[in-house]
């Protein structure tokens, strides 16, 4: 539940950690990004990419900074919450345990790092899993709170409506081409509309939304419940996720080898670009899972080149996939789902594979659908709980879950565009999470923690072991004090 401290869960290396985000970030974007790249040129699509990724990059270290600063003030507020215990019940203490308790006071009370120097923990380690939420709450004024659930329940809304889209429209493109209208005599550049025919008497877009129906029915009754993704559905939806990146790649590239590719992509059109962005962000979104995701890895001292290690595998696969795919189909038959353009005959001889590619969508995002619908349930929960306060029955189990499965249903009713969709949610929603709300807690903790715990010392590295930390020393205030670092001290990889 966002805004919500918990344990980190079972630890995991490194390594998995890597894989995990991978897996987080590399999702249904990456299969709307190929219509993008074609319709704003290679060069610009390859420019914009590239920038994107690295700066998603660097609001990542913001966040995992962010984290580890949040980390230190939780174990401040309990080191005073302990000494204030302890005060409590001294009064009948010796003198020399006042004497041993003043001193450990003394120590408690100077700036967070100065205690480090006397062999406590560094503060700054994540050990507790601090949600973004809480993060906000922690940092933010009350309207900064509202603005923060606001930009992430839109977020989150976009999502649900892309989901509840793709589902329906890859059943619809694969079920409608069974039946009979898209044979494999049909040529590759054969178009169809909503209106067209699909079984019957039944036009296409009867079919999409009978499809948005039953999955609705289907999976919408999650969201009044709580689940949670298993590792071994996590599995099970990775390995499908490879298998079927996989496939396309090769087969795109066999078709390009064969001299059959179709796509001659412009080297610039900036009139895809506005799209192309929105559909990036989206694409590199990670942020707002980042707690879940970092905690429970074991060992973070090389965590900063882990990170950016996986961004480059992320943008060398994105860059492969996107680069085969505008070079192998035209860019005007390229569909939203990439994967529907190998459920053609003419591609695809082997029908298993066709029915895999056009169905892959269905079973991963069917998968993830319950997962963010809650997750978005507790979002509004936590917006409107104030302290002390329950929720009426009616409230907690009908309003809340109502209020989450509609508006996305409705619009995936209204529109299949998904496309649009991914492009509308990454440039408005996914900007605001991927870049103020990732920076401004980092920077607001580093004014907090040098007025309130920082203004009688002085930084500065210390290196031991291997790894940097940051050593305090006491001085008395003066205009002449050295400001801060731009990030908290001792937090992991830097």
């Amino acid at each position: 539940m966002a805004g919500e401290i918990t344990e980190p869960g079972e630890l995991y290396s490194p390594y998995v950690g890597l894989v995990y985000m991978f897996n987080l970030i590399v999702g249904t974007g990456a299969l709307t990004m190929p219509k993008a790249f074609a319709a704003a040129g290679w060069l610009v699509s390859l420019v914009l990419l590239v920038f994107l990724g690295f700066m998603s990059f660097v609001t990542t270290t913001f966040v995992v900074e962010a984290m580890a600063a949040a980390n230190a003030q939780l174990r401040w507020k309990r080191m005073e919450t302990h000494q204030e215990e302890e005060d409590d019940g001294s009064s009948t203490a010796s003198d020399s345990d006042v004497l041993t308790q003043d001193n450990d006071a003394r120590a408690e009370k100077r700036p967070i790092l100065s205690v480090q120097r006397h062999g406590s923990p560094n503060l700054f380690e994540i050990t507790d899993r601090v949600e973004m939420g809480q993060m906000a709450s922690m940092f933010f004024s009350k309207v900064g709170v509202n603005l923060f659930y606001f930009c992430i329940i839109t977020y989150l809304y976009g999502d649900l409506a892309i989901y509840a889209a793709a589902v329906p429209f890859s059943l619809m493109q694969v079920t409608c081409s069974a039946v009979g209208n898209d044979s494999c005599g049909v040529e590759a550049e054969a178009k169809y509309n909503d209106t067209d025919l699909c079984w019957g008497p039944l036009h296409r877009v009867d079919a999409y939304r009978i499809y948005l129906a039953v999955f609705t029915l289907l999976l919408g009754p999650f969201t009044f419940f709580d689940v949670q993704k298993t590792k071994y559905l996590q599995l099970l939806t990775s390995l499908m996720r490879w298998i079927a990146f996989a496939i396309m790649i090769v087969l795109a590239l066999v078709r390009i080898g064969h001299g059959r590719g179709e796509g001659r992509p412009p080297l610039a059109d900036f009139s895809g670009v506005r799209n192309l962005f929105g559909v990036c962000i989206y694409s590199f979104m990670s942020q707002h899972s980042l707690p879940s995701l970092i905690t429970p890895i074991s060992s973070k001292r090389h965590l900063t080149r882990l990170v950016f290690l996986d961004y480059v595998l992320i943008l060398a696969f994105y860059g492969l996939l996107s680069f085969t795919a505008i070079f192998c189909f035209r860019g005007d038959s390229l569909l939203d789902m990439y994967t529907l353009n190998f459920a053609r005959c003419d591609v695809v001889g082997l029908a298993a594979v066709r029915f895999f590619l056009g169905l892959f969508p269905v079973f991963t995002i069917s998968t993830n659908f319950p997962i963010i619908a809650v997750t978005l349930r507790n979002n509004w929960k936590t917006l409107f709980h104030r302290e002390g306060g329950t929720y009426p029955w009616v409230v907690d189990h009908v309003v809340f879950p109502t209020i989450t499965l509609l508006p996305p249903v409705l619009v995936a009713f209204c529109t299949h565009d998904l496309e649009s969709l991914v492009g509308i949610t990454g440039a408005y929603a996914g900007t605001g999470i991927q870049e103020p709300l990732a920076a401004f807690p980092l920077h607001l903790t580093v004014i907090e923690l040098w007025t309130e715990r920082g203004r009688q010392v002085s930084w500065g590295p210390r290196w031991s072991q291997g790894r940097g930390t940051w050593d305090l020393q006491e001085h008395g205030e003066s205009a002449g004090s050295p400001s801060p670092p731009l990030w908290p001290p001792g937090s992991p990889g830097l």
